[in-house]
């Protein structure tokens, strides 16, 4: 059974939530409010305390799940809910939640795989009341959207997630050759004569490269966590897991090494483009041979703030998210071509009778 951990109000023991307008813990009840300071000194140590303890009980449990093939035991687990006793079951992974039978913000500090909590944390600066206006101004005015989409119930089942990201410091190395041509026309005599000039170009050189960010969740779309970028870094700060009541979290997945080669793809590239812009203009540029290298300095672990929305529609699941901090937005919406059809034939019908309406009258 894995410990938890609910935040409450000291003046009236009300369930509290993180406030990304105020910066602060709220309470729910009696309205008062605390620093992110405050509240590590209240539930800091207990937190750290079952961190390591659920850790440890984690490791057995993932034994005695290889032996006895049960292995139910190494991806669940249970915990008491500290407000209302109710015994609650999450995935290995979850490291923040809400009680679905009191509804408290819950923190599972013994979840944080290997004991390790993020080292850095983005705080959620856009509210649900925000993305959910967001959401519905995306909706509007797209009348063949399936009304599954654009249910009221429905888009206020938007969560917010502290999604697990690696950001990779260091240094890439390219050595790049290049064949390029330039052509050259003109007139001599009665003939127009073109002459192109053939070039060997070679380029070589270093770039630093800072928090390159890669989610490290199975469990999210890469190309949609790429496309929620950027983050404002001048925003991180030191993580607490006082930012997470109220918003629910995962633990990484995915480790640095798993996640690497798509930071090395990115610094590559980078590192190709910026070669690239060091060579003057010519008529054809073909990259011959190239070769980058990439050393880290420093992989840092960091929450990241996304409000995510799934939708399953015709056996096919659609995600929607917004970047937490800067509420950019991407998601792909399906068309109802029953609506769609309908729609055409009702404009097509009164189309008709007015066409037959005018007829009758002239003739």
């Amino acid at each position: 059974m894995a410990n938890s951990t609910n935040y409450r109000c000291p003046s009236c023991t009300g369930p509290l939530h993180f406030s990304s307008s105020s910066n602060r813990l709220e309470c729910d009840y009696c309205g008062s409010s605390y620093t992110i300071e405050e509240m590590d000194k209240l539930y800091g140590k207990k937190v750290a305390e079952d961190t390591v303890t659920q850790n440890e009980k984690q490791k057995q449990a993932e034994e005695k799940a290889k032996k006895t093939e049960n292995w139910d035991e190494a991806f669940v687990q249970s915990y008491n809910c500290t407000t209302c006793g109710a015994e609650l079951i999450c995935e290995k992974t979850t490291v923040a939640t809400s009680c679905p039978y009191c509804g408290n913000p819950t923190i599972i500090p013994g979840q944080f795989k290997g004991g390790r909590m993020p080292d850095l944390v983005i705080p959620f600066k856009i509210n649900k009341e925000q993305a959910v206006e967001a959401l519905k101004n995306h909706y509007h005015g797209k009348r063949f959207l399936p009304k599954v989409f654009s249910s009221e119930n429905h888009i206020e089942e938007i969560k917010g997630v502290y999604v697990p990201f690696w950001l990779y410091s260091g240094k890439a190395t390219g050595n790049f050759s290049f064949a390029a041509t330039k052509t050259h026309s003109f007139i001599s005599g009665k003939y127009q004569i073109t002459e192109t000039s053939h070039f060997n170009i070679t380029r070589a050189g270093d770039l630093d490269y800072t928090r390159i960010p890669v989610d490290a969740s199975e469990k999210m779309d890469n190309d949609q966590m790429d496309s929620v970028e950027p983050f404002d870094y001048s925003e991180l700060t030191k993580f607490s897991p006082s930012y997470l009541p109220g918003f629910f979290a995962e633990s990484f997945d995915e480790s640095e090494q798993t996640c690497k080669p798509r930071s090395d793809a990115r610094a590559n590239q980078s590192m190709k483009d910026a070669i690239r812009k060091t060579i003057g203009y010519y008529d054809t540029l073909v990259e011959t041979s190239g070769k980058v290298s990439t050393k880290d300095s420093s992989i840092e672990y960091a929450f990241m703030p996304v409000w995510l929305l799934n939708t399953k529609w015709k056996d096919e699941n659609f995600r929607f998210a917004m970047n937490g901090q800067t509420g950019k937005f991407v998601g792909n919406l399906p068309v109802d071509w029953g609506r769609f059809w309908g729609h055409f034939f009702a404009i097509f019908a009164i189309g008709m009778a007015v066409i037959t309406t005018i007829a009758y009258l002239l003739f």
